[in-house]
């Protein structure tokens, strides 16, 4: 995945750039590369976001379907993880396009301003795209367990006899 790359890289750079405690050598520089992991992040999300809503719906109704014994533990919490992440994202996604809206009427908003907006929506981003970065496989994993279990059939209700029908319109 994107943002496993992302993290990853993320990760060799603090390491390299960091003293043994975790503090930045260069404070100015190892911020500047987290504003650039954070909007890499974001970016690598937006695919996924067009479509997370339904991929959560869709996992949520495969896992009714899915024997007990076939199901992880975790993947009902994964989910609710996921949700609440992908709830929090949308938020912050309509909260800086009221900025950028706002740069385009009357309320001119400031090259400045509107970069800083970008930043710290891409920051307070972070912790639930990592949400979507290390559970989101939990999706696969339920569509991949829904693919091999057996098909349930569901049997039609029988039509209903006359004297049902003729009794259903006497009430009616």
């Amino acid at each position: 995945m994107e943002s496993e790359a992302i993290l990853a890289a993320w990760d060799a750079y603090s390491d390299k750039h960091t003293d043994a405690d975790g503090w930045p050598y260069d404070e100015v520089t190892y911020g500047w590369r987290m504003v650039q992991r954070d909007a890499e992040t974001w970016r690598a999300f937006q695919p996924v976001r067009t479509c997370a809503r339904q991929l959560l719906s869709t996992a949520a109704v495969q896992l009714q379907h899915i024997n007990a014994g076939d199901i992880a533990p975790h993947w009902a919490s994964h989910l609710r993880e996921l949700t609440q992440a992908l709830e929090r994202l949308e938020a912050l996604r309509s909260e800086h396009d009221k900025v950028r809206e706002a740069r385009r009427t009357s309320e001119p908003v400031s090259q400045e301003a509107f970069v800083d907006s970008l930043a710290e929506r891409n920051e307070e981003a972070w912790s639930h795209l990592d949400t979507w970065a290390a559970k989101g496989r939990t999706l696969l994993d339920i569509h991949a367990v829904a693919l091999k279990a057996p098909v349930r059939w569901i049997r039609a209700a029988p039509a209903p006899t006359a004297a049902a029908v003729r009794r259903a319109a006497r009430r009616g």
